[in-house]
């Protein structure tokens, strides 16, 4: 028996020290590690040029974050046709000018954006295993400046798609674009875009800050091609060889982040996202990104032989 106990004392410091090298890692080098990926699909109509389009979600700003601003100062030197913002931009009450300043260049290109539900309200402390227990768990911080952001951001001609449905060109491309207010605090109101997008257009696109299932069956059964979403951080922790652990909705594990199918004919891309809450400053296994979707006109025929191209992650300079 004496001889036990100093065996698992050493497994206990070994355990206790994996831990918190662990943490530390996820919290000072992960959730600053930014990669840009690049994913090729083919959804457009048959016989459309190709279009670029920038996917940014889940910035959750601070004031103080000057890598992270940094970083998406960068982006701009890819020099997309459209960008798409999917929402929760801020984490501050006074983080809107960073986001603007951030985003600098790509203001100007044409965009599209819906708000999440860290743009009207800002996070909270709270019990973290709510994270991996309770998907429906809600709470809400202090009212953000989220009017502020929205007038910065369409000033400069970015559109509001919150349950707006809006028809544009972009680089030879038309689009027929519709989305909706985030559904993981219950803002979704889908009838008010309800009836399907024009069918002319070589892009439908739908776009939702959270995942919801219900939403994303909405948009197939109207007709959409290409629907864009956040929320999920790609599930922030991960395991190797198991992914994320939770999506924070009802979408399953398995469509965390990345491309997928959804029913027959609709194409889904969540996005991984670019931030965390300030209350849980840790990426494992998942590292902060934004994504240059490719999108290419989809093969004649069966649109299930359509195959979605993903490039190893790069990283882009921060100045």
């Amino acid at each position: 028996m004496p001889a036990v106990l100093p065996a698992l004392k050493t497994t206990a410091a070994v355990t206790l020290g994996t831990a918190v090298a662990g943490i530390g890692y996820a919290s000072l080098i992960e959730r600053n590690a930014f990669v840009l990926r690049e994913v090729t699909m083919p959804v457009l109509a048959p016989g459309s040029s190709p279009l670029r389009v920038l996917h940014i979600s889940d910035i959750h700003m601070r004031p103080g974050q000057r890598l992270k601003q940094a970083w998406l100062r960068e982006l701009a030197t890819l020099e997309p046709d459209f960008v798409v913002n999917t929402g929760d931009n801020l984490s501050h009450p006074r983080a809107v000018p960073a986001v603007v300043q951030a985003l600098g260049d790509l203001l100007a290109v044409p965009g599209m954006f819906v708000f999440g539900s860290n743009d009207y309200f800002a996070p909270t402390l709270k019990n973290p295993a709510k994270y991996l227990t309770d998907a429906d768990h809600r709470s809400y911080g202090k009212p953000l400046p989220w009017q502020d952001l929205r007038a910065a951001f369409t000033e400069r001609g970015w559109l509001d798609l919150t349950h707006t449905r809006r028809d544009i060109e972009v680089a030879g491309v038309s689009i027929s674009a519709a989305g909706v207010d985030d559904p993981h605090i219950e803002r979704d109101r889908y009838d008010t875009i309800a009836g399907g997008a024009n069918p002319a257009a070589n892009l439908r696109l739908g776009v939702v800050h959270a995942p919801y299932t219900r939403v994303l069956d909405q948009f197939a059964e109207d007709d959409y091609q290409l629907v864009l979403a956040g929320h999920t951080h790609g599930g922030q922790l991960c395991l190797p060889f198991y992914g994320a652990l939770v999506t924070n909705c009802d979408l399953d594990r398995s469509r965390a982040r990345g491309a997928s199918r959804w029913g027959k004919d609709m194409a889904l891309y969540v996005s991984g996202g670019l931030g965390t809450s300030p209350y849980a400053p840790l990426r494992f296994c998942c590292r902060p990104e934004a994504t240059l979707l490719t999108l290419t006109a989809a093969p004649m025929g069966d649109q299930d032989s359509a195959t979605v191209a993903e490039h190893s992650p790069t990283a882009v300079s921060a100045g």
